[in-house]
C-alpha cells in the first residue's frame, strides 16, 4: 500500500499541561503505580517539524492564546529516513478541546504535498481538511524542529493517557527529520513536561495525586517557547 493511502486517525480530547521538577516527576511516577502502565515502547525520542508561514503567522497567533488556534507538524518516532513512516498532523484547539487529524506518510510525499503536488492521503474529509489548511495559509515552510524524549502511560480499559517529556529541545536550522536529534534546551536541567490527555473528566485519584505533589496546571507550548527563545537570541545579537 502506498504511504498516501494509509488510514487516518481522528482524535478529540482535553490536553492539560504541567511543568515538573525532577522531584515532582519521581513523585508522580511512583503515584501512577497500580493505576497506569508505561506503554511497550518505554522512553521514545520524538521529533516534530512545525510548518509555518515565512512571517510565523501560526505561532504568532498561538502565543496570543486565542480561543481557537491551529498548527501543522510532521512527526517521527526516532530518526526518520526517506522511506520510514512519519505522521502529518493537523492540530486545532477550540475552547479547551483539542482536535487532531493525523495521517501516516513519508518525508518525500510530504515535501511534494507542501509544494502543491497532489493530496497527502486518499480522498476524504481528512484529506480535504489538511489540503484546505495548506491552501489557505499558502507558502508553508519548515520553521522549527522540536525534539524530546517521551514516556507514555495508559489506563487499562480507559481513555486516560499521560505523557512525560524529558529534555525538550529545538533547532531552527537543519530543519529535517533525518539528520539528528540534537537541539537547544527549552527547560532548565532536570525539568520535564507532563501532559494529561482525557476525553472526559480526570479521575479523582489523579486529581489527588497532583494536589499532593503541588503539581498545578499551566500553559506551555514547546513551539511557542522555542519561538520566544529564538526572538530573545535575535534581540541579544542586534
Amino acid at each position: 500500500m502506498d504511504a498516501a493511502e494509509k488510514p487516518v486517525v481522528v482524535m478529540k480530547r482535553y490536553e492539560l499541561k504541567y511543568l515538573l521538577s525532577g522531584e515532582q516527576t519521581e513523585y508522580l511516577k511512583k503515584g501512577l503505580e497500580g493505576h497506569m502502565q508505561l506503554d511497550k515502547y518505554g522512553r521514545t525520542s520524538i521529533a516534530s517539524l512545525y510548518y509555518d508561514t515565512p512571517d510565523f503567522r501560526l505561532i504568532r497567533t498561538s502565543v496570543e492564546k486565542p480561543e481557537f488556534k491551529e498548527k501543522i507538524r510532521l512527526r517521527s518516532y526516532g530518526l526518520a529516513t526517506e522511506a520510514s513512516p512519519v505522521y502529518l498532523e493537523l492540530k486545532r484547539k477550540a475552547y479547551g478541546i483539542v482536535y487532531k487529524r493525523r495521517v501516516q506518510t513519508t518525508v518525500p510525499l510530504v515535501k511534494k504535498f507542501f509544494a502543491g503536488e497532489g493530496d497527502i492521503c486518499a480522498a476524504g474529509q481528512i484529506n480535504s481538511e489538511i489540503t484546505n489548511f495548506r491552501d489557505y495559509y499558502r507558502d508553508l515552510v519548515p520553521s522549527c524542529l522540536i525534539i524530546y524524549d517521551r514516556e507514555a502511560y495508559f489506563e487499562q480499559g480507559g481513555d486516560l493517557r499521560l505523557t512525560i517529556d524529558y529534555d525538550p529541545r529545538y533547532r531552527t536550522d537543519h530543519l529535517n527529520l533525518t539528520e539528528s536529534m540534537e537541539g537547544e534546551s527549552l527547560l532548565d536541567s532536570g525539568w520535564s513536561i507532563l501532559e494529561i490527555k482525557v476525553q472526559n473528566a480526570m479521575p479523582l485519584w489523579l486529581s489527588r495525586l497532583l494536589s499532593g505533589g503541588k503539581i498545578y496546571k499551566g500553559s506551555f507550548s514547546k513551539y511557542g517557547e522555542a519561538y520566544r527563545q529564538q526572538l530573545l537570541n535575535v534581540k541579544d545579537n542586534l
